[in-house]
């Protein structure tokens, strides 16, 4: 077995809210991402928060009137910290993701150094949060729609409908609300050159498309899932061209199909990559790459299952993230 990233898997929820959407919800972040940002009430002058410039967001929860650059942000997940930090906005304070200490270690240490943690993510403490004075939060409806009104009387809240999937929406939404937009364009655009290079790396669009790929994930308290189509880490895969299983249609909603350890061989395909949340035998991951049936894959036998980091690969949502998994994807489907 390969391995790509070695470092031990962080804490992320286990649950299917993580990432699982709804139709409605795709919709909304595709209106999102045409309409960000509206009118500014003034086309002149600086570009300081304090300057009293406003300009209008589209939110999952309406217009939202913000600050033309905002310089004290709070975010709630990490997707809107890898979107500030990859806009280069060091945030004021974001929250933690349940039991792990610190933030992404994916992302560079100076960027996060001196960030405020102000809870974790699904209790985010309120107070913590009004201290620091914000000028804008970013977060998501699925996370914090119950907690909106309190977040608003801190300070204006720009919300996505949902996170994971639509992350290429939500980034635009991020971009517009921290007014950054020219900076997300060249951003993007260095993504698109990026996902170019694996493709021809690993032989050209014909020979991504024959090669089929799953990701795998062992869940502590859960069963184990196979990644369907309508998740982040799969739009990075389409973006590359690589091919998907007949499983991964499968998927309910388009999140995962779960399986238990004697359904295994369900995941096989010409590649996997593997991750763990939690610990590796209340996830079912050493019972089951101990077995005959994990070991009688095909991708075991050719030594192209590869153990990736769970919290770059599925908790990470951004361009950070995106930029080293593409990497570590370039790396194993290329050894």
């Amino acid at each position: 077995m390969t391995t790509v990233n070695s470092s031990p898997a962080r804490a992320d929820s286990p649950h299917r809210r993580r990432t699982t959407l709804a139709a409605g919800a795709l919709a909304l972040g595709g209106a999102l991402a045409l309409g960000a940002c509206g009118s500014s009430d003034s086309d002149s002058g600086t570009n300081a928060a304090g300057s009293g410039r406003t300009h209008v967001v589209k939110t999952a929860m309406g217009e939202v009137k913000v600050p033309v650059a905002p310089e004290r942000v709070v975010v709630l997940d990490t997707a809107e910290l890898d979107s500030a930090i990859t806009l280069g906005v060091k945030p004021v304070g974001a929250t933690h993701v349940e039991a792990s200490s610190g933030f992404p270690a994916y992302l560079p240490k100076d960027k996060v150094s001196g960030i405020e943690d102000v809870g974790e993510m699904l209790n985010p403490n309120m107070e913590s949060i009004a201290a620091l004075k914000p000028d804008v939060i970013l977060t998501s409806k699925i996370r914090h729609a119950a907690k909106y009104e309190q977040l608003s009387e801190i300070a204006p809240t720009v919300m996505t409908e949902n996170t994971g999937y639509p992350w290429k929406a939500n980034f635009r939404v991020h971009a517009a609300a921290l007014g950054k937009q020219a900076e997300a364009k060249k951003i993007t655009s260095a993504y698109d050159a990026h996902t170019e290079k694996v493709t021809a790396a690993v032989g050209g669009a014909e020979k991504a498309k024959s090669t089929e790929v799953n990701v795998v994930r062992f869940v502590e308290g859960a069963d184990i899932r196979i990644y369907g189509e309508k998740t982040y880490i799969a739009t990075l895969l389409k973006d590359v061209g690589l091919g998907r299983p007949a499983v991964a249609a499968k998927a309910k909603d388009g999140f995962s199909y779960d399986v238990s350890p004697e359904k295994i061989d369900m995941a096989d395909a010409d590649v996997i990559f593997r991750a763990t949340y939690g610990d590796p035998k209340k996830s079912k991951q050493t019972q089951t790459i101990g077995s005959g049936l994990w070991k009688n894959m095909g991708a075991v036998k050719s030594g192209d299952v590869h153990t990736v980091d769970d919290e770059l690969w599925i908790q990470g949502i951004g361009y950070t993230a995106a930029n080293k998994i593409l990497d570590e994807m370039q790396t194993a489907l290329t050894k």
